[in-house]
């Protein structure tokens, strides 16, 4: 005797995908299987920069001189100390922010400036936008080294070439106004940068408002301080917290234009002195372990300004 089994049919109905069992991968399978391609980027992220801050960390914690090497010995925070008391770090500490804040703050206003230049249509414009971009793109040594003997030389230096031209005399340019002469070059050297992010801003005003406001009567003047500067806000504030990033970490324009003399040795430079020249392994660390905690504040704000900027571009779209 045969038994048979009930053979179950395939629903055709509506209700069919409702009564089929629903086949669910695991809860972060798939993030996982998307994450996966960046974990070896990630390793080398850790590798190349993680490893060598924490082994920083470390050194910072020991009073550590190589040219006595079994004389080292744990000093806990004495070396963090030194940094805050310690006269010359203190005045390198002093040169950072006031050659910070010149060139950034020179660097937003001109760039501004240009940016609302090649914001109007005039024949050329692409010529002169790719040549304003240009102390941009060189090599920062190469910057500094055309400043420090094609402009600032006191013999063939196109400054004083000027100046004898025009029968003002010559002048020593590095002597005389050290902290000057590296601010300009920073500022030539980084004006474009800011330029083009005002540019960008510049770019991404709604024209429609700009068009009522002519039409109601606004000058450009009002135009500029009512909708155009508010508008710009964000894009100063990234300008300004990008600038200063890059400025406080700025070590070529010091070593090559002035060697850190005459008073224009700023922190980078102080940490290279004390590592390479005083051998002092764990003050030359704390000294940078201050910069990079500094630098990560400084970036936290700008990835708030750069996140806010993309919200409002989204929501704008």
């Amino acid at each position: 005797m045969t038994t048979t089994l009930p053979v179950r049919r395939s629903r055709s109905g509506p209700g069919a995908s409702a009564a089929a069992p629903s086949r669910r991968r695991p809860p972060g399978r798939g993030a996982w299987a998307t994450r996966a391609p960046l974990l070896p980027a990630l390793v080398f992220l850790i590798v190349v920069t993680q490893l060598p801050f924490a082994a920083t960390l470390v050194i910072s914690l020991f009073d550590w001189n190589s040219l006595s090497p079994g004389d080292r010995h744990f000093a806990g925070l004495g070396n963090y100390t030194s940094v805050v008391t310690d006269a010359e770090l203190r005045d390198s500490v002093l040169t950072t922010m006031l050659l910070t804040a010149a060139v950034v703050v020179t660097s937003v206003v001109i760039g501004l400036a240009l940016a609302l230049l090649l914001d109007r249509a005039f024949f050329g414009r692409g010529v002169v936008r790719t040549l304003l971009i240009a102390p941009f793109l060189l090599v920062p040594v190469a910057s500094a080294l055309l400043w420090k003997h094609a402009l600032y030389n006191p013999e063939y230096g196109l400054l004083n070439g000027v100046l004898n031209w025009l029968g003002l005399g010559q002048s020593d340019w590095i002597s005389e106004m050290p902290l000057l002469a590296v601010e300009a070059s920073l500022v030539w050297q980084w004006t474009p940068f800011m330029m083009l992010i005002l540019l960008a801003g510049l770019q991404s005003r709604p024209t429609e408002t700009v068009e009522a406001a002519r039409l109601d009567g606004a000058g450009s003047r009002q135009i500029f301080l009512y909708l155009t500067l508010p508008h710009l806000r964000r894009y100063l504030e990234l300008g300004v917290l990008l600038g200063s990033i890059h400025i406080v970490q700025n070590f070529d324009a010091v070593f090559t234009i002035t060697s850190g003399g005459l008073g224009t040795a700023n922190l980078p430079y102080t940490i290279y002195q004390t590592f390479y020249q005083a051998h002092e392994y764990g003050l030359a660390s704390a000294a940078g372990v201050v910069v990079v905690i500094g630098t990560i504040v400084i970036a936290t704000f700008t990835l708030r300004v750069v996140s806010s900027l993309f919200r409002e571009e989204v929501s704008r779209a």
